[in-house]
């Protein structure tokens, strides 16, 4: 998500500087100009990337000192992480509250009760999913079996639909660790089939929520064919 943006923008500048002093160079008698020029955009690129600042390591001293909310998403497939903090909290006709959360390239999350329903900025976004969810002020995460509808964009404009059956099972207690806080969870799983025996495709996705409390501090969950699984932690409240 974010780490890949800036670098790529310094590249992109670069090389359009480049392009333009080469097309007022000539013919091919100019190659060798040509050359040269590259060689210095390729030592440009190289000192810019060194320049760029990296990432301090996450601490929870760190994490201590903040007061805004975050929490942390990795695209499985290819690790890219990025670190979002609520952008809107509303309440609907529908059980659950939504937060709205946003990457520092707006990039957003939507999610009803903890339970992905919706992305804008990533490939083939989620457009909408449905969630089966307790009321607001009940534990996090999925509440019960059912059908879940989820809509993604697809080429041209135009979205594809599907509904999935979906049971959730309780896998039991289990303690899990969030950057030096440990926290003593319920592991509910999510399992959501397209056809019959689930022959046409499985969505699993996990949820560990607070065996007192019932927050939801992490979960795993499926984005979509094209992104895959997210995997989410609540790093502050």
């Amino acid at each position: 998500m974010t780490q890949l943006t800036r670098p790529l923008r310094v590249l992109a500048g670069i090389l359009s500087a480049a392009l333009v002093l080469a097309a007022c160079s000539g013919g091919p008698q100019d190659a060798p100009l040509e050359v040269e020029i590259m060689q210095v955009v390729g030592q440009q690129v190289k000192q810019r990337l060194k320049r760029q600042p990296e990432r301090p390591p996450v601490t929870r001293a760190l994490l201590d000192s903040l007061d805004e909310t975050y929490i942390e998403v990795t695209i499985e497939d290819d690790g890219q992480r990025a670190y979002l903090q609520p952008q809107l909290v509303k309440q609907d006709s529908t059980p659950g509250q939504v937060t709205v959360w946003l990457t520092e390239d707006a990039v957003t999350l939507a999610m009803r009760n903890g339970v992905l329903t919706a992305t804008r900025g990533l490939r083939n976004d989620m457009l909408s999913s449905s969630a089966l969810v307790r009321e607001t002020g009940g534990a996090m995460g999925p509440a019960g079996t059912g059908a879940r509808r989820y809509e993604f964009a697809a080429l041209d404009n135009r979205s594809q639909a599907f509904t999935l059956a979906c049971t959730v099972s309780d896998l039991g207690p289990e303690t899990i660790e969030i950057i030096e806080l440990t926290y003593q969870t319920r592991h509910l799983q999510e399992r959501c089939e397209s056809g019959p025996d689930g022959e046409s495709g499985v969505v699993v996705n996990d949820y560990w929520i607070d065996s007192r409390s019932g927050h939801l501090w992490q979960s795993r969950q499926w984005a979509g064919p094209t992104t895959g699984y997210l995997r989410i932690r609540q790093l502050t409240l």
